[in-house]
């Protein structure tokens, strides 16, 4: 099993315990991964929690509105089409809708694919001045919208990561071949498992100057001597599954003399930047975002 494979069997069999989903829910995710007589071991093996109340002040509460709209006036966005290995893949492109030339940001979304919020965060990078490309990696499956959300982290873990870091090696090509483009400055950001498909492509890709995984399973210490982009990783601190990776890594980069800077945001969970969901903590993400922004004005200014 891969780690990032390994990464969505534990983060459902966490949810489960923790109460955020049902059984049923854990049963459909961690038997499309393992199987359905392993997923049921690993399920009766957990301690189930009480979930507790939601969140009930501001800072905490999911947002209702996207923070930059689709229509927005400052920008271009819109579903994209492009030529991958062997498929036709999809994402969404976004760019400032004034005229110049502007570095790219690619995304990542989660294991629940390319959703309207990791739309709306790609939205952001272009009002941030950059040509945003999210990718759907499940293009080949048909497509997020084609799928329940409980099937998704299956057919995103049940296929090598390589697939995920070729796709996204093809939405830069497309996002290269842009008008108005600094074919020289590419960033990425990914969320979750998304964060950790950023790790594999600042590994794979050259070209990245810089990379901003949110709390991503990073990739092997031994793998990190190919990494070319200054990696900025944000953690949360009540996030121990993920954060166990933390030394290691960190280490890594500096024995390899790589640039490498983590923030840890206090009082936070696993997918506290996600507006849409019940850990959203809303100073954390404002912070994070704007640590994120500038990482990348330093780095591909």
């Amino acid at each position: 099993m891969d780690d990032l494979k390994r990464y969505l069997v534990e983060e459902a069999v966490e949810d489960y315990a923790q109460g955020r989903i049902s059984r049923r829910q854990a049963m459909a995710i961690v038997g499309g991964l393992v199987g359905a007589v392993v997923g049921a071991q690993l399920l009766a093996g957990c301690k189930r929690g009480e979930r507790g109340a939601p969140p009930a002040s501001s800072d905490t509460r999911p947002a209702a509105q996207p923070i930059v709209a689709a229509d927005d006036p400052d920008i271009v966005a819109g579903a994209a089409q492009f030529p991958g290995e062997g498929a036709t893949l999809t994402g969404y492109l976004t760019r400032p809708r004034k005229e110049g030339t502007y570095p790219i940001v690619l995304v990542c979304h989660e294991n629940r694919g390319l959703t309207a919020h990791i739309e709306d965060v790609t939205r952001r990078v272009a009002k941030a001045g950059y040509v945003g490309m999210a990718v759907d990696l499940l293009a080949r499956e048909g497509g997020t919208a084609k799928h329940a959300e409980s099937e998704i982290p299956a057919l995103l873990g049940n296929v090598p990561p390589e697939r995920h870091v070729q796709d996204f090696a093809a939405g830069l090509a497309h996002a290269r071949a842009q008008p108005g483009v600094r074919v020289d400055r590419v960033g990425m950001t990914g969320f979750c498992f998304g964060g950790g498909v950023t790790w594999r492509v600042a590994a794979a890709l050259a070209d990245l100057r810089a990379a901003v995984p949110f709390y991503g399973m990073p990739i092997e210490p031994d793998k990190v001597g190919t990494i070319q982009a200054a990696v900025l990783a944000i953690y949360a601190e009540q996030d121990d599954r993920i954060n166990q990776a933390i030394p290691a890594i960190e280490k890594a980069m500096q024995e390899h003399g790589k640039t490498f800077r983590k923030i840890v945001y206090p009082g936070t969970q696993h997918a506290f930047h996600n507006d849409t969901r019940e850990r959203y903590v809303a100073t954390a993400a404002k912070a994070a975002w704007s640590e994120t922004l500038a990482w990348f004005a330093r780095y591909l200014a």
